[in-house]
Parts: C-alpha cells; structure tokens; sequence
C-alpha cells in the first residue's frame, strides 16, 4: 500500500509541477531545447566538414596519381571547387557557435535560421547543377582522352555499339542519376538541416509566446 501510495503522490506532483512554475522557468527551458537543437546542427555540420575532407584527400590523390589525363584534370578540378565548399561550412560552424550555451538570443536565432535556409536552398541548387556540368565535362574529358583505356577499348571492341546506342544508355543513364540525385539530396539535407531548422522555428515562436 505504502507502494502504491508513493506513486500516486509522485504522479500528482507531475501533473501540478507546471502550475508553479513562472515564465522564466518556461523561458530557461526553451532556450535549453533550443541549444539541444543548435549542438544537432553543429553535430551534422561536423560530418559535413569530415566528409568533405575525405572527399578531397581521395579526389585530390586520384587526380595527382592517375595515369589518364581526364582523370587527372575531372579530379583536381573538383578538388579546387570542395575547397571553398568546406570552407562555408566551416564559416556556419563559427555562426551557430557564436550562440551562447546558456541564453541563446532569440534574434540570434533567427539569424541562424535564415543563414541555414539559405544555405541549403543553395546547397540543393548546387548539387543540381553540378549533375549536367559533371556529366558533360566528363563526356568531354573522355572523348579527348589520348591514353588507351583498355576496359572501354574492349568493350567496344566486342559489342561495337552503334553511336545511337551509346547516345540512349547516355541519357538514360543521365536521367537515372539527375532522378536519384534529386531525391537522395531531398531526403539528406531535411535530414541534416531541415527537421532542426523546423525545430528552431517552434522555438522561437514558443519564446516568443513566453515573452
């Protein structure tokens, strides 16, 4: 009995704890969920930085060990273009850790919040241009491409496509890639950024409702 009388007394203070406390307490609470938020951005925004690294390290060793010349200009070219790219992540780890740990600004919030949105508008534009650019630059690259490639060379050899048919599995192959690109980085980047820029957005409004 004494049991279940504890539990009943320790539901009680549960469900009346909210009466007593005053809009500072909501206050402190809402800028704690708000730092929650902001260390998950910093946590993806780290991967983002790890990755981009390793990315250009393997980039950066095909392009200057590879015996293709395509292979060397298609690589060290898109090691120079991830050099800015990681810096801007870099630049938005700084920002989100401007906020202080304790009593994030709500101002400085929404700033957080606009700089995301904005950064992953251009980070899908981005990548969606990059599909074309990377498909014709290294169509071009391996059209001009002197060095014998001897799985290509073979392949030729003992199937001897005709150009229509080279053309068609081009584009389908295009259109597959340009399709599942589309999608993958959708799903990526609300998995990365967009659910807590949400989740920001609810906080601002609820410190808002508290002030």
């Amino acid at each position: 009995m004494e049991l279940d009388e504890l539990k009943k007394s320790l539901n009680q203070k549960l469900e009346t704890d909210h009466l007593f406390r005053s809009e500072e307490d909501f206050a402190i609470l809402l800028q704690q969920k708000a730092n929650s938020v902001i260390s998950r951005i910093r946590r993806s925004l780290r991967f983002e930085i790890i990755s981009c690294i390793v990315i250009l390290l393997i980039f950066a060793i095909i392009g200057f060990t590879t015996k293709y010349n395509s292979l060397r200009i298609y690589f060290i070219s898109f090691t120079v273009i991830f050099i800015p790219f990681t810096y801007i992540f870099f630049y938005l780890m700084k920002k989100t850790n401007q906020v202080n740990n304790d009593t994030p600004v709500r101002a400085h919030l929404q700033s957080i919040i606009t700089l995301l949105e904005e950064f992953v508008k251009r980070y899908f534009q981005f990548t969606m241009a990059l599909i074309p650019v990377c498909f014709i630059f290294s169509f071009i690259l391996g059209y001009n491409e002197k060095q014998p490639i001897p799985e290509i060379d073979s392949f030729i050899s003992k199937y001897n496509p005709k150009i229509w048919v080279i053309i068609s599995l081009s584009l389908v192959y295009f259109g597959g890639m340009s399709v599942g690109l589309y999608y993958f980085t959708k799903w990526y980047l609300r998995k990365l950024y967009g659910k807590y820029i949400l989740q920001l957005k609810a906080c601002i409004e609820e410190l808002g409702e508290e002030e």
